[in-house]
């Protein structure tokens, strides 16, 4: 559990409705349902028609990255690296078959069958390469539905001000029912800057550096993979790997 984005969150509420209530006013006022029906499925319509099913889903799904972060790959990557490399000098490229069958992460089971094809060095950078872009685009494609909700968010909370703003003016010969037109204007416009400011765009930039730790990874498994299968020596290859630290 990511217990700083659990924080983060709570922290932004408290200071909000902390601020609502010095200044005097009702909690109970900030809670709206018609404004964030228009504020949430207004901006969920327009993120969706921007990006597509397959990238709102695939997105979508990300989210649970936020507070349970996905597992660290590089924990005890080193150890394993080293052993490749001393056992491919040793016994050479195709002594690393072994070590495929028990590797889960499909990156690396890539990269090491490269190698034990004997495939050659620039090559394998090559195809690992157009990997991890193809990866990356992918990624930053799902991760940009939570920056599009932070821009498009305001807007629709803007929208939403209008609509209850033509309800006021509706009825302005029934004084009971202009509150509830005018809470819903104001109200809408705090949900879609809240929402924009405080929950879509962290959440995107969150993700971005996930993503980008990823990516990172991968480049530093694909400049191990050149180096083993080049026959570099161990500590050729353990200063590459500092140099992604």
């Amino acid at each position: 559990m990511d217990w700083a984005s659990l924080a983060g969150l709570a922290i932004g509420l408290i200071g909000i409705l902390s601020g609502q209530a010095l200044e005097g006013g009702q909690i109970d006022s900030l809670i709206q349902p018609a404004a964030f029906v228009i504020v949430v499925i207004g901006t969920m319509g327009a993120v969706l028609l921007q990006s597509g099913m397959a990238t709102f889903l695939r997105g979508a799904k990300m989210l649970r990255w936020i507070f349970i972060a996905p597992p660290d790959k590089t924990r005890g990557i080193e150890k394993e690296i080293t052993l490749w490399s001393a056992t491919a000098r040793r016994e050479g490229l195709l002594s690393l078959e072994r070590y495929v069958q028990s590797v889960q992460d499909a990156f690396t089971v890539k990269g090491l069958r490269l190698i034990v094809d004997g495939i050659d060095p620039y090559k394998i950078r090559e195809i690992l390469d157009v990997d991890i872009s193809t990866y990356e685009r992918r990624e930053r494609q799902a991760v940009k539905i939570w920056e599009a909700a932070g821009g498009y968010a305001p807007t629709i909370g803007i929208l939403g001000a209008v609509l209850g703003l033509i309800q006021v003016m509706e009825n302005l010969t029934d004084p009971s029912r202009l509150g509830g037109g005018i809470a819903v204007a104001f109200v809408a416009t705090v949900y879609g800057v809240g929402l924009a400011n405080l929950v879509f765009l962290p959440i995107s930039n969150k993700l971005k550096t996930i993503v980008a730790d990823e990516v990172r990874r991968r480049e530093m498994l694909t400049d191990v993979f050149c180096s083993v299968a080049n026959g570099d020596n161990a500590r050729v290859i353990e200063e590459r790997i500092l140099a992604y630290r």
